[in-house]
Formats: C-alpha cells, structure tokens, sequence
C-alpha cells in the first residue's frame, strides 16, 4: 500500500468508500454540520493504494474548534470492506496523526468507538458536547501535546470562516 496526500481527482471515488462503509444517509450525522462549508485540511487527508491504483482506505481531517481552541476533527476514516484486516485502518490513523503532530496541531478529536480508538491514545471527552443527538460516549479525543486537552469544556464549534 501506498500512502499519498488526498487530491481532487482522487474525491468522488474517496466519496464513494466511504457511502460504501457507512450506513445511508451519514451525511446527516451531526459532524457534517461541522464540516459544510468547510475546506479539509488537505495535508492531513490521506489516501492508500495497492501496487494496481485501487483504493483501499481515506482519512480526512477538519478544523473545528472548543472554547476558541483550535481542534483536529478526524473523519471519516474508512477501509474498504476487503481490505479490512490488514491493518490499513491502523496504518492511515497512525500516520495521519503523526503528520498532525509534525503540523503543530495540538490536539484531535472523533466520534468513534472508545473499544477501537483507544489503541491510538483516544479517550472519552467528558466535557466536550457535540451537537445533538451525537452519543456523549463516543465523543474521543486525543493530546498530541501534552496536557493539550486540560482544562478545555464546551460545545464543539464550526470553525470561523472570518
């Protein structure tokens, strides 16, 4: 597999793995209220392909932010149904997280599931609301600082465009 940065051509197949490993309609899910309008930051989103071109898993990234605090938003992650198992999830996280780290982010969050993001340093924001109706314990976060979370409570915020 080959890791690449996301680019334009590469958009509407990356759409369509990720309407493939998501239920329908996952555009209404309360992060995409986050991400209208709103570019990805385009050094962080990351595409793998085989040795053939084929497309076998995506991350993207978004700003947003918590008590004016600038926040990575990571999602969607995805990996496509027959490349599961071979660690392409774990590589694009671990990678993409380290670029952030180089990039002088701060901090990241996602809604995910505690029982597999944990392994990647993510725990449960307990002060942190998304908009509704996201489930409470699957809002994660991770310091790519430390102490980078401390102290910091609120509702996540669209990121400002001014």
């Amino acid at each position: 597999m080959e890791l690449r940065k996301e680019t334009k051509d590469d958009w509407w197949e990356v759409e369509a793995l990720f309407d493939l490993c998501f239920a329908p309609g996952r555009e209404a899910l309360s992060s995409y209220r986050l991400r209208d309008d709103v570019a990805p930051i385009s050094n962080l989103c990351l595409v793998a392909r085989d040795t053939l071109g084929i497309l076998g898993g995506a991350v993207r990234y978004w700003e947003v932010s918590v008590a004016d605090h600038p926040v990575l938003l990571l999602g969607p992650v995805a990996v496509h149904p027959t490349r599961q198992g071979e660690g392409l999830g774990g590589l694009l996280m671990n990678e993409s997280l380290a670029q952030a780290k180089a990039d002088d982010w701060e901090r990241v969050m996602l809604v995910g599931d505690y029982a597999y993001y944990q392994r990647f340093g993510f725990s449960k924001l307990e002060h942190v609301t998304m908009p509704p109706p996201t489930n409470p314990d699957r809002v994660l976060g991770r310091a790519l600082v430390d102490g980078a979370w401390d102290g910091i409570s609120g509702t996540v915020q669209k990121k400002s465009l001014f």
